[in-house]
């Protein structure tokens, strides 16, 4: 094959740009399916998808309509490239469609940068989504309003589009009285932070929340409301999301629904208010105004509401007592109580903050409800009552925030939860690091829906009085070895100016891969630098043994040498381990925030050795 030559100007010097080929392992298993031919049948990459991708599924018919995609793309990008003729890159095709039914052993290496197909994760929601909320990790903002750091950044409903459209599944809302105590603000409460009405970040929520996902949105509120207030804010949430506000068919249940029931719906979390107290006070004004019949309709005002169907309105979900009284003759204050019930009859997730010793807010008796915890709060339970956090996960949700310190809007290790089974592991989406991307990584997994099944270890009990409880702090033996293959990258001349990392030659890119789970599974690896290149090739293996695969993420980053500064960010992306699909893989990047690059890409190869 013919290497192509590329030669890049900068200022006096000129570097000359090798375009890549086809590594030896690819020109092998060319060879092998092709069966020593000059081109590739579909039957032939069928055998290929199947043996080396392991991706049994595939029929001869569709994988002749997959090579037919793919050279249609490569014609489409060939037509709207103007500098066709001069720049051709991996990728780039030459128009020639073969009739859609075969490929050359170019076309065979560029496909496999096909990430729509070679991507290293399954686009399609594959896990169970029948078990209840608690089976599930959950992909969750903190302070989802916040478009900046915690003391001084506007509140907004644009964080809240952006984190919707990106997956998030819990948005967190914090309710305070306006300045005239007569509305309701969205607010980081006791700060210099401007506010954003109620009313826009739910219209925001309404608008986008299937967007990147049809299941679920919980919507965590921190409640901090007068009692007026919450009958207005149960009125306005009524009144906008409609249909899709969820109804529970109790007031607590004995085990949360699943992610597959609630497909299309929204579901409110926070604590209840004491509707008790105000049924003690609506029924002693009752008898005090002479209308001791009343008090019946005022008991049935606190029952669960009817099911929620097509056909149910509005009115319908904020009466469930046909014979109640007419609205013009409730007072005010019965008025604001009734509100207040149906604030509390919208609540799905009860949820609440440890109250005494930590230990007895993790108790799994009763009623199914939500437990939210710091980062430290959690860092210590977890070195005294690690059991006791993971049997209180499998029936309950536990949700774990960022410490108050953290007022730059930066994130926590998540792994400090999941390794507990906590479902909300709260991140600040407006910020960016590892600890970031290590949440986006886990959430890529399971078509991107935002709810990740728990690995069973996490669901195991105590059995006859022996412990099976999972303890991430064990040295569990290796169960598995994992190769990684680094061949090349593409992609950054197009993504990046020709100067972004330096400005008299080409970057110096390498690419570092971390395991992130377990505090025994925590490999790291880097490839050697090659220097002054647009598209580096490196070709270099690492073989890695992992303990607990199933909670083991891997970090796969590029980064440009630097002898004199810091080395300068290429590119990221992360997904779990046990996800990976095995063999050649495209492997997109992503920037800081997690925003995907429109074309840098790695070409990797996986495979796994089971122990």
């Amino acid at each position: 094959m013919a290497q192509n030559i590329k030669t890049i100007k900068y200022f006096h010097r000129k570097f000359v740009q090798e375009e890549q080929t086809a590594p030896e392992d690819v020109k092998e298993a060319f060879a092998t399916f092709a069966e020593g031919g000059d081109t590739m049948s579909a039957g032939q990459l069928r055998e290929f998808v199947d043996k080396v991708q392991c991706q049994p599924q595939y029929t001869v018919e569709e994988c002749e309509r997959i090579m037919e995609t793919f050279l249609r793309s490569r014609r489409d990008e060939s037509d709207n490239d103007e500098n066709n003729k001069k720049k051709k890159k991996v990728g780039d095709g030459d128009g020639n469609d073969n009739g859609g039914c075969c490929f050359t052993l170019e076309e065979f290496f560029q496909f496999l940068y096909f990430d729509e197909f070679n991507a290293p994760l399954s686009p399609e929601v594959h896990h169970d989504m029948d078990a209840p909320l608690s089976h599930y990790f959950i992909n969750t903002g903190h302070n989802s309003y916040l478009t900046g750091n915690q003391l001084s950044s506007d509140c907004s409903e644009v964080p809240i589009i952006q984190a919707l459209n990106k997956g998030v599944r819990v948005i967190e809302l914090d309710l305070w009285p306006n300045s005239n105590k007569t509305d309701i603000d969205v607010v980081h409460g006791r700060t210099l932070t401007a506010p954003v009405s109620l009313y826009k970040c739910l219209v925001a929520i309404k608008d986008n929340a299937f967007v990147a996902s049809e299941y679920p949105v919980i919507i965590t509120l921190e409640d901090h409301l007068t009692k007026d207030l919450q009958a207005l804010a149960a009125e306005v949430t009524n009144e906008i999301f409609g249909d899709l506000l969820y109804y529970p068919p109790e007031d607590a249940m004995d085990e949360f629904p699943s992610p597959e029931s609630l497909k299309g719906r929204i579901l409110i979390s926070t604590k209840p208010p004491p509707v008790d107290e105000l049924r003690d006070t609506f029924s002693k004004r009752l008898i005090k105004d002479g209308k001791e019949s009343e008090r019946e309709s005022a008991d049935e005002a606190l029952s669960p509401p009817p099911s929620i169907g097509s056909d149910v309105d509005a009115c319908d979900r904020y009466n469930a007592s046909s014979d109640r009284e007419c609205e013009e003759e409730l007072t005010p204050s019965s008025e604001i109580h009734s509100g207040v019930i149906h604030y509390k009859r919208m609540i799905t997730i009860h949820a609440g903050k440890p109250k005494g010793h930590i230990k007895d807010s993790l108790s799994v008796d009763g009623k199914v409800k939500r437990l939210s915890l710091s980062e430290q709060e959690i860092e210590r339970a977890s070195s005294s009552y690690g059991d006791d956090l993971i049997s209180f996960t499998q029936r309950n949700i536990l949700r774990v925030y960022p410490k108050g310190t953290r007022v730059n809007s930066s994130n926590f290790r998540p792994h400090i939860g999941w390794l507990y089974g906590a479902q909300m592991v709260a991140m600040n989406m407006q910020g960016y690091g590892k600890s970031l991307w290590h949440a986006q990584g886990l959430f890529r997994a399971n078509g991107g829906s935002g709810y990740v099944k728990k690995p069973p270890l996490l669901m195991n009990k105590n059995d006859d009085g022996q412990s099976n409880i999972f303890n991430p702090k064990t040295p569990y033996p290796t169960s598995r070895i994992m190769k990684v293959k680094i061949y090349m990258g593409t992609g950054w001349i197009s993504n990046f100016s020709k100067t972004h990392f330096d400005t008299f030659s080409p970057p110096d890119f390498y690419i570092k891969v971390s395991i992130h789970g377990v505090q025994y599974d925590k490999a790291r690896h880097r490839t050697r630098v090659i220097s002054d290149h647009w598209f580096p090739v490196w070709e270099e293996e690492f073989e890695i043994p992992l303990k607990v695969p199933s909670l083991a993420l891997v970090l796969i980053e590029a980064r440009e040498y630097d002898k004199h500064e810091k080395d300068d960010f290429g590119g990221q992306t992360c997904f779990p381990v046990d996800e990976i699909r095995p063999g050649f893989r495209s492997v997109p990047l992503y920037d800081e925030k997690g925003n995907k690059y429109s074309h840098v890409k790695l070409l990797l190869r996986f495979q796994f050795q089971h122990i």
